[in-house]
């Protein structure tokens, strides 16, 4: 009888940690209260992606670059006011974020359909898996019940999204802060598979680092003048920029990575065999990366009655 007990015990305390690491969220979340909402924000993407293939990397960003900055909390879609000057100007994301025309749309619509239910949280966790299918790569189930922030800080922007020029240390240390592994950095790193960068985010890269292809470099310095001319836009992955698959890493086998970030993973460090496994063997990659946005979905999501659901995510209610 005691051994059973003590079974038990030990299964309700493993669900207890297991809710408390998922932050309480669930893939039913809104199966009663708002059963459309998935396939409102699946058709939506759908449609974004179809008119311009960038709008799903696009998409896949506002998720990560959300993730970042105090968690998965919508914070990123939220305009300027009188309180707080928002995430939108931060240097990482100032003439470089978009989307949030998409996001719009969506929430116009699920509002039409279930008033003051779907977060807008919730719509960028799902709206980045859709997109990535969208381009042709893996799927999984996003989970979910988070709730939006009502504020927000420019600091925590700048500070926390990781740095086009970080070198393997700070990529690691950055990503180990928000709870990612080593292995979820590669992973997740591999969404630069899709979508372009602006000239003033690999200038350096490519006209005074070495461990670059030469032709490469030539290539990429065509579009991108050693001055001026810094929103002039490259595909990070220059095979195929609007393909969801594990070209990335070949390219970074060849020393063909757009940024110096991206060059990082493979320059003799410890990343390397993880880039080589992912450049032979792309369903690898797509479960991984599958399982690292989960992961990275769940960072410090507001649940419960923390927050709460915006009606306009450009603003609180």
């Amino acid at each position: 009888m005691k051994t059973f007990v003590c079974s038990v015990l030990c299964v309700l305390c493993l669900s207890v940690i297991n809710n408390a690491a998922h932050g309480q969220l669930t893939s039913t979340f809104y199966n009663k209260v708002c059963p459309t909402a998935l396939s409102i924000v699946k058709a939506a993407v759908t449609k974004a992606v179809n008119n311009e293939k960038r709008m799903g990397a696009s998409l896949l960003r506002l998720h990560f670059h959300d993730c970042f900055v105090n968690g998965c909390d919508g914070s990123i879609l939220l305009d300027d006011n009188s309180t707080f000057t928002g995430e939108k100007t931060a240097g990482p994301n100032a003439n470089s974020v978009r989307g949030f025309d998409v996001i719009d749309t969506i929430k116009t619509q699920v509002e039409a359909a279930c008033s003051g239910v779907v977060s807008c949280a919730d719509i960028l966790a799902i709206a980045a898996r859709d997109s990535v299918v969208q381009l042709g790569g893996p799927t999984w189930t996003v989970l979910l019940g988070r709730r939006d922030s009502t504020t927000t800080s420019l600091s925590a922007a700048n500070n926390n999204i990781p740095s086009p020029t970080s070198n393997l240390s700070a990529l690691i240390s950055s990503f180990t802060a928000h709870g990612l592994s080593t292995n979820d950095l590669v992973a997740l790193s591999g969404a630069h598979t899709i979508g372009q960068a602006r000239c003033t985010t690999f200038r350096a890269r490519v006209y005074n680092e070495s461990s670059i292809d030469t032709s490469f470099a030539t290539s990429v310095k065509a579009n991108c003048p050693s001055a001026g001319g810094d929103n002039t836009l490259s595909p990070l992955d220059l095979a195929t920029p609007t393909t969801f698959d594990n070209k990335y890493y070949t390219d970074l086998r060849s020393q063909k990575g757009l940024l110096h970030s991206d060059q990082q993973l493979f320059s003799g460090g410890s990343t390397n065999s993880q880039v080589t496994t992912y450049s032979s063997n792309q369903n690898t990659f797509f479960t991984d990366f599958a399982a690292a946005m989960v992961k990275m979905g769940n960072i410090s999501p507001l649940t419960g009655t923390s927050g709460q659901v915006r009606k306009n995510c450009r603003k609180a209610n």
